[in-house]
Parts: structure tokens; C-alpha cells; sequence
């Protein structure tokens, strides 16, 4: 009880001081706005799918405020978009953006659901740590890949205009719990961006092992955030 009361006074002070006094926004849409994209961590997602939200609930907005609610968020540090991967900035600029949360406290606090979206807590946590190596100075760039037959990487690391690591997270304790198909996604993209790093973060499975003339190394969640 100590830990949620902790956990609902840090979103309360972000909700209040960092977003509704600073930048005077509608707190009844801001916690409409916050609710979903929270529920959406880890997730593509868009202003049209938080607009149609909205209007189910029979609140009133414009896509510009949503828009202004997102761009506050993200200026706050509570919110964080990674764009898709593209050599092209109009590509960049036009596919939904993943979103991921400043804490998983705050997501399991705010979202219940979330608790059972392990993989996606995962994810979630990866990229908070990639976003402090980012600060640091230590990667460039972080991006998301997906390609026409939807087959997708969470992670593609920039150093400088390099490409340095492909990262997949995936919830798994065994080889053979990984999904086949978030092995050959990562086999495309290292081709297709000519990147032989390749990362796969598990649970609680360890390996290093060759699969189509690449090596892949598979490392658990708590190591990698420990190494």
C-alpha cells in the first residue's frame, strides 16, 4: 500500500504541477488523454485512436489539443514517442509513432491491466534504459522497424549515422517459447540495415547462437539491465 500511495503521489505531482497548472490544460481530457495512451505503453499508436477514445466517451476536443496534450507530455518526460525507422523523414513523420511511459510503477498503478502485459512491461523498461544511455551520450538514436509483411523489431540503436545494435524483447524462459516470427524479423532487418548486432532481451533465458549465418545473443532482462 505504501508503494501504490508513493506511485500515485508521483503521477498526481506530474499530472497536476508538471501538466494541468503549467501548461493550463483541461484536466478532465488531460486524465481522459493520459488514461489511454498509457494503456497504449509499448504500442503503436495515433491521434486519430485517442480522438476516437475520446469521442466514446462523450468528451469534446479537437485533434490540435490532443496533439498539444501529447507534445506537453513529452516535454514533461512522462510520455515518449519512438518513430519508425526510415531513411525517408517523410516515411518517419507519417507512421504511428510507439509510445512508452517515464515508469512501470506508474503503468501498473495507473493501467490494472498492465500488470498482466508482461512483455510489453519489458519493453517498456528497455527503453527507459536505452533512453538513459541516450542522455548519456552512449547511443544517438532509437527507433522502432517494420516492414510490409508487418513483421516488426522493437529497437534499432543509432550511434552517430550508424546503425548499431537491433534489439528484440521478447517474455520468454526457454528457446522454444520465442516466436519464430520475432527471430526472422530480426534476421530481415539485419540485412535489409546491414547490421550484424543483434539482441535479443528474454526473461530468463541465456545463449549466444547462429541462425542463418548470424549470430544472435539472447540475454535475460536483469543481466542486460545490470551489464
Amino acid at each position: 500500500k505504501i508503494k501504490e500511495k508513493i506511485l500515485q503521489s508521483y503521477y498526481n505531482s506530474i499530472f497536476y504541477k508538471d501538466l494541468v497548472e503549467r501548461y493550463r490544460l483541461d484536466p478532465v481530457l488531460l486524465d481522459a488523454f493520459l488514461k489511454y495512451a498509457i494503456s497504449c505503453f509499448s504500442k503503436q499508436i495515433s491521434i486519430s485512436k485517442i480522438y476516437n477514445y475520446i469521442k466514446t466517451l462523450g468528451l469534446k476536443c479537437s485533434k490540435s489539443t490532443l496533439i498539444k496534450f501529447l507534445a506537453c507530455s513529452i516535454d514533461a518526460f512522462f510520455l515518449f514517442p519512438v518513430e519508425i525507422f526510415s531513411y525517408s523523414i517523410k516515411d518517419r513523420k507519417q507512421y504511428p509513432r510507439k509510445l512508452y511511459v517515464v515508469d512501470n510503477g506508474i503503468i501498473r498503478e495507473v493501467y490494472s491491466e498492465g500488470v498482466e502485459k508482461i512483455g510489453r512491461l519489458m519493453e517498456n523498461a528497455v527503453f527507459i534504459e536505452l533512453k538513459r544511455k541516450e542522455y548519456e551520450g552512449k547511443i544517438s538514436e532509437i527507433f522502432y522497424w517494420k516492414d510490409h509483411q508487418q513483421r516488426e523489431v522493437d529497437f534499432i540503436i543509432k550511434k552517430g549515422i550508424k546503425i548499431k545494435q537491433l534489439v528484440q524483447v521478447t517474455y520468454a524462459s526457454h528457446r522454444d517459447e520465442i516466436e519464430r516470427r520475432e527471430i526472422k524479423a530480426l534476421l530481415k532487418a539485419s540485412t535489409q540495415l546491414k547490421c550484424k548486432d543483434l539482441l535479443c532481451i528474454t526473461w530468463d533465458y541465456e545463449d549466444d547462437d547462429v541462425i542463418e549465418r548470424r549470430r544472435i545473443k539472447f540475454i535475460p532482462l536483469w543481466k542486460w539491465l545490470l551489464s
